[in-house]
Formats: structure tokens, sequence, C-alpha cells
């Protein structure tokens, strides 16, 4: 079982942020060392994080936040990734590159290095501010939405808030599409933002003047969309995996109201036998490993890209996404 790396980090970060009374992180703290070991030694031989990149950088983040030095090796190796571009593809590869650039700007920020390693920091985390400008779409958007906060963290983090265009053209894309933010980990990775600040403000929170505002909240439930739609589904699978560009093209009848997620069930559901598919649960929702028998997998550098016909990648995640009656949608295997 891989280590759970960015789970446990996620959540010291949140129990930070709650300003608990006592200590109890302090166990988790030695447990999250224990799991940033772990994650490079059983991937030692691949020269990546068992994990990924992305939790990785994470659980250094975590560290820091909790004022607790990490080794200087630890350090060296997302250094390493980041001046090699091994930080993922897409909107993956600013979430990941983003975390990173985090760690490096709280490491440097609280004084937990030396002097000559938090210049290197400072500088990797202009770095990828800049990256993060360069990867912004004409829409404002950069990466997809949810990497969107991620970025523009980082400008708040690094100080170029102020100064560089990229963020407020950014944050105006991320008020437009804020409907897309609808489970506990999108939120809060949006709602620092919205206020102004980063993940990097937990570390030096006073706690003593927040007050307790949280009341229970009634969440109403959504609103049921009468009728039917068909959606026209698609499988690409080009070379070097599959001899055959086009595995499936089918229409699948589903509610008006299905996600993505729905369209696929129901196309499982119309075809158990030639459609098949696997997810696997993240903090942002459920993220397409498998169609068809065909894996998507780090090692092999590929994954499930999902698009509306013809070529437009889709912003939100299968169980978000809501496709249109006539839409064509396309899973394609992919490599980054």
């Amino acid at each position: 079982e891989r280590p759970q790396t960015g789970r446990l980090a996620l959540y010291l970060l949140g129990l930070q942020a709650t300003c608990p009374p006592a200590s109890p992180q302090r166990s988790l703290v030695t447990w999250l060392k224990y799991y940033l070991e772990e994650d490079w030694r059983g991937s030692r031989r691949h020269g990546h994080p068992l994990t990924s990149y992305y939790q990785y950088g994470l659980g250094v983040l975590a560290l820091c936040v909790h004022h607790k030095r990490v080794r200087e090796e630890v350090i060296r190796r997302l250094l390493t990734a980041q001046h090699h571009g091994r930080l993922g593809h897409g909107g993956n590869a600013v979430d990941t590159e983003a975390v990173v650039a985090l760690a490096f700007a709280c490491l440097e920020r609280r004084r937990l290095v030396g002097t000559g390693l938090a210049a290197e920091l400072r500088a990797a985390a202009h770095g990828a501010s800049k990256s993060m400008a360069e990867a912004q779409g004409p829409d404002g958007i950069i990466g997809n939405i949810y990497s969107t906060p991620w970025a523009l963290q980082v400008f708040l983090a690094t100080g170029t808030c102020q100064t560089e265009p990229a963020f407020g053209q950014a944050m105006a894309a991320l008020l437009e599409n804020l409907h897309a933010f609808s489970t506990a980990a999108t939120m809060a990775q949006v709602l620092p933002v919205l206020h102004g600040h980063s993940y990097l403000d937990i570390a030096s929170m006073h706690c003593q003047e927040e007050l307790d505002t949280l009341t229970p909240v009634d969440m109403e439930p959504l609103t049921e969309v009468p009728g039917n739609k068909t959606v026209q589904l698609m499988v690409e699978c080009p070379l070097p995996w599959c001899y055959e560009l086009r595995l499936y093209d089918r229409p699948v009848p589903a509610p008006a109201a299905a996600s993505l997620l729905d369209v696929l069930r129901a196309a499982a559901a119309l075809e158990p036998h030639d459609f098949k598919f696997d997810t696997q649960d993240t903090p942002q929702g459920p993220f397409l490993t498998q169609v068809l028998g065909l894996e998507a997998r780090q090692e092999k550098r590929n994954y499930w890209q999902l698009l509306t016909a013809p070529n437009t990648p889709l912003l939100m995640g299968i169980a978000d996404y809501r496709p249109q009656d006539g839409e064509t949608l396309i899973l394609r295997l992919s490599e980054w």
C-alpha cells in the first residue's frame, strides 16, 4: 500500500487552520515525516516518489506550516524535479509546481533552511510564479479551473500578486467559475485565495484572536431535472498504445441531470461486457484510471484526458461535469 503522504498533509494543514486547543498533531507530524521517507524509499529505483511529486510537495509544505525542519536531501529532491521538468502534465503540472513552490516559499520565509539554500528556494519559487503566468490561457485560467487557485496562492505567497497581470485575470476567471468548486477539497483550495491568503498564512495565525464562527448549514438537495439526454461517448487510444485510434463510439442515454460519471455508469450498464472503467478516489473527487481495460499509469507517463468534441479539454472532473444533450465526449489516452 502506498504511503498516505498527501492525505495526511492535507489533514495536518486543516488541523492547524482550526486552531486546536491542544497539540494532538505531534504524533501525526512524526507519521508524516515517516511517510516522506517511505514515499521516496519505496520508489528509489524509479527516481521519483512512490505517490507523486504533488503529494510529496504537500508533505513538505505541511511540515513547514507546523514549523518542522525538513532534511536538505528531501528539499533537494523537489528542487531537482523542478529544474528537470518532472512535475507532471497539463493542469496537474500547475498543481504540482504550485504546491512545490509554496513549500519552497514557506521554508524560506520561516527560516527553516540555511542562507544558501534559502536563496535557491526563493529563486525557484519566483521562477514558478513566472511559469504560472506563462501557463495562463486566453480565458484567464491557469492549467485548469481547479489548478488556478493553486497558481493564485503562489502569486500571493511570493508577493507578485501586485505586479503580475496574470493574477487579476486569473482571479476574474475564478469568480466566473465558482460553481465548479463543489467538494470540500476544492473549496479548501479556493476559499483562502478569495480572502487574499495562501496556505503559508496558516503558519502565522494568531489563534487567540480567532472567533468561533462556525455554524451548521442546512444544505438544500439538488433540484431534480426532468427528462433524459443522449451523449455520444468516444474512447480514443493513439499509438504507441493501440493500433486502432477509436475503440468505442456509441450514443449513451442518461437522465437529464447526469454527470459524466453517471454517463460512464450508464454505458457500463448498457454493455457490461464491452464497456468497463475504473476510478480512483482522490480528495478532489473520482479520477478516471482505466477504460476498456487500458490503465493510465504514472510510470507510463500517460493519463485519460477528458474532452468535448472536437478537441476542448474539460475544466471539471468526471463527477462534476454535466454534459448537454447531444454533446460528444471523448476519453483519450494521452501522454504527458
